[in-house]
């Protein structure tokens, strides 16, 4: 017989069963616990069937929102009316050319100023400097812009840029430097869809009232830009030179609506899309190199009508004049107001008169060389500006009273001015030339 090692199978009892069971079911709650922690770390228990690639549940479903907002305001509507009319003036000036072997003539000695030339009147123009106007008035074959005389000095042609992109051929009508403003002319078939821009009524501005600055600043590739701001102050004397030496003065609307180079001529326009004032300079920077923000100035329309209407007839402005050379008296020293003027202590403002020209009106009037002129009409003058501003509020044919010292006795003579500034600066020029 043949003897086998069997291993006894132990007998299964009724409470081994109730123990395996327990510890069966604990072992799986523990897996079950396991695997929840491990989906729950990895951000999958959620929403373990959404994921993507970029492990980003919602990746590459962004939507732009269907909220309609309403947009339009009094800034909206009032640039509305107006922008069609606004344009870009291009001043074309000719080409400096020079005969020679060009940038080597020097070199080999044919670079000398009398074979330098400009271009003929049949020679190619090209754009000098870019500004802003705005079409303001149609009759009949012509369309009429106005812009700053600055705007087009030293043209030797003219083009404006409408909205639409196309560019038309302008004629000058008419410039006033000591405004600073000019008008030009176009076809108004080449307008004829455009609606002129209105004229609002600059004195009744309010310092605080919202307005707006349209034009092109930095030149035609940012045409018909729109800036806001606010009416910042009324009646700012601004006093400068244009590029001639001729004395500009604007009794001007402060902004603070940004105006750079090349919105100079465009317009200032009130929240009712009314053309308030024609944009004109801006302060950058004082005298001691502070840099300036927001304070930009603009002819007033009651001023800038004034001065159109008279282009547009005329070509010019028509002004009145006393015929006499002026140096302020705060300039002089204690020795030559001691010794040459010899006005009372008292005085310390007025004009003195440096020459009288002949057959003037204050050479009519009496007025002469160190004469020291403290009043026109019942108005102050201590410059020659201030003078001249009064001077010009009359027309040729009116008379003033020009109050004045004559060393230490106080007069008082009436002036008709009868002569306008024009043909005196002309007449003086023809002098200067004999």
């Amino acid at each position: 017989m043949v003897r086998k090692n069997i291993t006894p199978t132990p007998k299964k009892s009724p409470g081994f069963f109730r123990r395996f069971g327990i510890s069966l079911l604990g072992g799986v709650l523990g897996a079950v616990l396991t695997i929840g922690i491990f989906y729950v770390g990895n951000g999958s228990l959620l929403s373990p069937n959404n994921q993507n690639a970029s492990g980003s549940p919602s990746a590459g479903n962004t939507k732009v929102s269907n909220m309609k907002v309403d947009v339009n305001s009094d800034v909206t509507d009032a640039a509305s009316k107006v922008q069609d009319a606004v344009v870009s003036v291009i001043n074309l000036q000719k080409q400096q050319s020079q005969s020679g072997l060009g940038g080597f003539s020097d070199i080999f000695g044919n670079g000398n100023e009398d074979k330098q030339s400009q271009s003929d009147e049949n020679g190619q123009l090209e754009e000098a400097s870019e500004g802003s106007g705005v079409i303001y008035k149609l009759e009949g074959k012509t369309a009429y812009i106005v812009t700053n005389n600055h705007v087009v000095e030293k043209q030797d042609g003219l083009e404006v840029l409408l909205k639409d992109g196309s560019k038309v051929k302008a004629t000058l009508v008419g410039t006033d430097s000591y405004t600073d403003l000019a008008v030009l002319k176009v076809e108004s078939d080449k307008v004829a869809d455009i609606k002129p821009a209105t004229f609002g009524d600059s004195s009744n501005l309010k310092v605080g009232e919202p307005a707006i600055a349209l034009g092109s600043p930095l030149g035609s590739q940012y045409a018909n830009s729109v800036t806001s701001g606010i009416i910042s102050s009324l009646n700012r004397q601004v006093v400068n030179q244009n590029e001639d030496g001729q004395t500009v003065n604007i009794n001007a609307i402060q902004t603070d609506a940004a105006i750079n180079p090349g919105n100079s001529g465009g317009p200032l326009v009130n929240m009712a899309g009314q053309v308030i004032g024609i944009n004109s300079s801006k302060i950058v920077q004082t005298e001691s190199n502070v840099s300036v923000e927001g304070i930009g100035f603009a002819i007033p329309s009651n001023d800038v009508v004034n001065v159109i209407n008279q282009l547009e007839k005329d070509g010019k402005v028509i002004r009145p004049a006393l015929g006499v050379s002026m140096v302020n008296l705060s300039d002089l020293s204690t020795e030559q107001l001691s010794e040459i003027v010899k006005v009372p202590s008292s005085v310390t403002q007025g004009v003195v008169v440096a020459k009288v020209q002949a057959s003037t009106p204050a050479d009519q009037a009496g007025l002469k060389k160190y004469d020291v002129i403290t009043k026109i009409d019942d108005t102050d003058v201590s410059t020659g500006v201030e003078l001249q501003s009064e001077l010009y509020k009359h027309k040729v044919g009116d008379t003033v009273k020009v109050t004045y010292y004559r060393q230490d006795k106080k007069n008082t003579v009436s002036v008709k001015l009868s002569i306008d500034a024009n043909s005196l600066k002309s007449n003086s020029q023809q002098q200067s030339n004999q």
